[in-house]
């Protein structure tokens, strides 16, 4: 079999360099805080967000919840964006997706200060990862690139291929392995030969949302394999990648779960903490 690339145990290393970083700035008087706001009882949410408070208060971030109920006017949570963007206590603003549908997503996104925005998602940060500099990378495509590095896995000179265009994984990570010197080719719904492109890769990103979408056959002897998917099938979860099938062709391969998974929070943690560096003139 080949190399499993363990998103718990490199998470657990980003978590607790995070930490010790916090507790320095505690000692230079400097807090780091989160502000978390979710509108509506969506059960999937809720979990997320009960997850980054856990992780806040593990790591001495300081965590605050708004949960506003489902008939929350845009006006409203426009109007707790522009407290949250001039409260100095609170360096990182994370509204939690998907809204209400009568919500602007767009609008509310755009809201945020970019130097709070640690989903990275404002237009701002996204120009900016773009030209390659940025201080926010999304939390998906940020943690791939960590488990890369804490993996050795060299990406310059590399093809890689990723599989999925959406704005908070598919676009970035093809960004981030481009500056990276990655050969970069990003793939879709309307890619034609998708399996040749895909046995071409050295490294593989499987962004698609479909379960089990990457079979043994779309993927080349040696290459690294990263599974983004998180599908339910019979009740159990699974990724884009038929892992069973793909694990001996692969030299290094994530697991779903703990793979991808645990990286987000992760790095949801570090950028809330370079926010507050940024913030405060550090770094």
């Amino acid at each position: 079999m080949s190399r499993l690339i363990d998103g718990k145990v490199i998470s657990a290393a980003v978590k607790e360099r995070v930490k010790n970083e916090v507790s320095q700035l505690n000692e230079k008087g400097i807090t780091v805080g989160l502000a978390v706001i979710i509108v509506g009882e969506d059960p999937a949410s809720k979990i997320y967000v009960a997850n980054k408070k856990k992780a806040c208060e593990a790591l001495g971030i300081i965590s605050e919840e708004y949960a506003l109920p489902e008939s929350t006017t845009e006006k409203e949570l426009l109007g707790l964006i522009d407290t949250l963007n001039a409260k100095k206590s609170i360096n990182g603003i994370l509204c939690q997706l998907p809204l209400p549908r009568h919500l602007d997503e767009k609008r509310i996104i755009n809201a945020i200060s970019p130097e709070k925005d640690v989903d990275a998602f404002h237009p701002v940060n996204v120009g900016r990862i773009m030209i390659g500099d940025y201080d926010f990378v999304p939390c998906t495509p940020a943690g791939i690139m960590e488990m890369l590095a804490y993996e050795n896995i060299e990406t310059e000179g590399k093809r890689c291929v990723v599989i999925g265009r959406s704005n908070i994984v598919g676009k970035p990570m093809a960004m981030l392995l481009l500056h990276k010197n990655g050969t970069v080719t990003i793939c879709h719904s309307k890619t034609r030969n998708l399996k040749e492109i895909c046995l071409g890769a050295d490294i593989l990103v499987a962004a698609v949302g479909k379960a089990k979408f990457v079979t043994a056959d779309m993927v080349k002897e040696g290459a690294v394999v990263i599974d983004v998917g998180m599908n339910r099938e019979n009740g159990r979860l699974c990724g884009d990648v038929d892992f069973e099938a793909v694990k001996d062709k692969a030299s290094a391969i994530t697991p779903v779960p703990g793979g991808v998974g645990p990286m987000t929070i992760a790095m949801l943690m570090q950028n809330t903490l370079t926010a507050a560096k940024r913030q405060n003139g550090i770094g």
